[in-house]
């Protein structure tokens, strides 16, 4: 099993004695508190109960998906680096509420679980983000103007370019071993 960024399972098959079973893995930081989002890659030797058995563990420390291996390096963008993207919101709103008189760490308990909630309510809900955003936003109200100010200054094109920024370092890296 490979936590190895850029290293590929043809890489590593060719290292590693004919008969290994290699899996390639892509847990993220939330495993430390049981909510991970990770995923795993079946190198050609992989059996379905050494799948079976990997799923299991990932699934121990949050969710787990099996991928192709092409998608690791936007995973590694979106998923693995996910978390600081999201903690850089966290610590934007309760910059905001504390800009607004909150008690800074009021604000930080608000800001991590109003994400946390947001993101239950995306996956137990299995609603589109869009249509959960348009339940919150009432004509005129304060979370429209709060949405037009994010949409005016780029917050969707930012989130987007980050994780293409992030995707093409590790594509990068993903070079560099193969040659």
């Amino acid at each position: 099993m490979s936590i190895a960024m850029g290293v590929t399972l043809r890489q590593l098959e060719q290292l590693l004695p004919t008969e290994a079973r290699v899996i390639r893995v892509m847990p993220n930081t939330p495993a430390l508190v049981q909510s991970a989002a990770s995923v795993f890659v079946s190198g050609k030797n992989v059996t379905k109960e050494d799948a079976r058995v990997t799923r299991k563990l990932l699934q121990s420390i949050g969710t787990c998906e099996e991928v192709p291996e092409s998608y690791l390096d936007p995973i590694t963008a979106l998923s693995g680096s996910g978390p600081a993207y999201v903690f850089v919101m966290i610590e934007a709103l309760a910059d905001g509420g504390v800009k607004m008189g909150l008690p800074r760490d009021l604000a930080y308990r608000l800001a991590s679980q109003t994400v946390l909630g947001a993101g239950q309510m995306v996956r137990d809900t299995q609603r589109h983000p869009g249509a959960l955003k348009d339940d919150v936003s009432s004509p005129s109200g304060s979370t429209a103007h709060g949405l037009h100010y994010l949409e005016e200054k780029g917050f969707r094109s930012a989130v987007i370019g980050a994780v293409e920024a992030a995707t093409k370092q590790c594509n990068a890296y993903s070079s560099k071993g193969t040659k």
